[in-house]
């Protein structure tokens, strides 16, 4: 059996006329009627009854119409599908990010996933690392551009890294320690510091206490600031300097100096979460267009 098979019966039973059904596949009339008792002979049933001029669908026709259908509708379904997936994915991508670590890295994405995948809308989100990591979690979020979660914290998530930054001290312009290659943790610690709220950015304080080690208990703060900009502008204003990732200089352009600290801490790594069962199609492309 074969799907011309399925197709001239489909006409037939539908047009209830020989003539009509050949007119309308584009064929004469004999070829059909062949395939047509080819069909029949094939499964050894009787799926008209003629009388001259009119046809009918005995019993075994009508229970073979729908199913004849059926058929049809998932060839033209898989078929859909093969050239939706030659062309690329299309659809919407609703990604999660954080503004001060995907400074770098975000417009390249775009325009690299824009490059690949004309055809997908972006919906930017943007997020704390928890708020992110609950989107992808509850299907809110398709992917994140976020700093590397805890294990404990990214249960069910995977994560791609893409960049890390070394770790040091944000300093206003005018800082007696602006011309230093590094700095000693012992010697920023007699400064007063400027962070993120804890609140709102829990992710940085853990790693806080990672670059900090022992020095983090009892560790008080000048000022907490509840974004990336409002954190270079206490900066700025000599509230004190800020322990960060040299990414967040990039986002600072001249007003900050960066100065890393030595010994170098692990350094922070950016990258990509999204789910780890059955990630989407989009998400597949987003991640090649990461790839450098």
């Amino acid at each position: 059996m074969e799907l011309r098979h399925l197709r001239y019966f489909v006409a037939v039973a539908e047009e209830e006329n020989v003539t009509r059904a050949a007119a309308r596949l584009h064929v004469s009339q004999p070829p059909l009627t062949r395939q047509i008792r080819d069909l029949e002979s094939e499964l050894e049933v009787a799926l008209f009854e003629r009388d001259g001029t009119s046809i009918r669908l005995p019993a075994a026709g009508r229970v073979f119409l729908p199913e004849a259908r059926l058929s049809l509708q998932r060839v033209e379904q898989a078929v859909a599908a093969v050239r939706a997936a030659a062309r690329g994915p299309n659809g919407e991508l609703h990604l999660g990010y954080a503004p001060s670590p995907s400074v770098e890295i975000l417009p390249k994405l775009l325009r690299a996933l824009q490059q690949r995948c004309p055809e997908v809308r972006v919906r930017l989100h943007d997020h704390s690392s928890p708020q992110m990591l609950a989107g992808l979690r509850e299907g809110r979020l398709q992917a994140a551009l976020m700093m590397q979660p805890r294990p404990q914290a990214a249960r069910g998530i995977s994560f791609q890294p893409l960049r890390s930054y070394p770790v040091g001290v944000l300093l206003p312009p005018d800082h007696a320690w602006k011309s230093r290659r590094t700095l000693s943790l012992t010697t920023v610690l007699g400064e007063p510091l400027v962070a993120f709220a804890r609140k709102d950015f829990p992710d940085y304080h853990e790693f806080l206490t990672r670059v900090l080690g022992p020095h983090a208990k009892g560790l008080r703060l000048a000022e907490e600031c509840d974004s990336g900009p409002s954190l270079m502008a206490a900066v700025v204003a000599g509230r004190g300097v800020a322990i960060t990732p040299s990414i967040l200089a990039l986002a600072s352009g001249k007003r900050l100096r960066f100065v890393p600290l030595h010994p170098a801490p692990a350094p922070a790594v950016v990258g990509l979460a999204f789910p780890a069962r059955h990630p989407s199609t989009i998400v597949h492309s987003l991640l090649q267009a990461a790839r450098p």
